[in-house]
């Protein structure tokens, strides 16, 4: 799988990147080298192989929960950068 220029433009665009010429021409070289790596693990026979997410086996280290107070308005609030009464104050991400 070959990939183009156009579409490492494409992807930078949706991710809110601006490339530059040299940059775009770097990463479509390193992406294509990428996909071609991948092309050749497709290729593999993995028939009768387990899928696995952990060369290792793991368990989750987990506890039972224990009800105890909330640490209050005012120590949750302390380092707050802003503030609006009791509550955090966060910049607007939606227009």
């Amino acid at each position: 799988m070959k990939i183009t220029r156009s579409e490492v433009e494409h992807v930078a665009r949706l991710a809110r990147l601006e490339l530059s010429d040299s940059e775009l021409d770097t990463f479509t070289g390193q992406m294509d080298g990428i996909l071609a790596y991948v092309e050749k693990l497709n290729a593999l026979d993995t028939e009768g192989i387990v899928p696995t997410s952990h060369a290792v086996p793991m368990e989750n280290a987990f506890r039972p929960d224990q009800p105890a107070e909330s640490i209050g308005v005012e120590a949750a609030l302390a380092n707050a950068p802003l503030r609006a009464e009791s509550f955090f104050r966060v910049p607007k991400v939606i227009e």
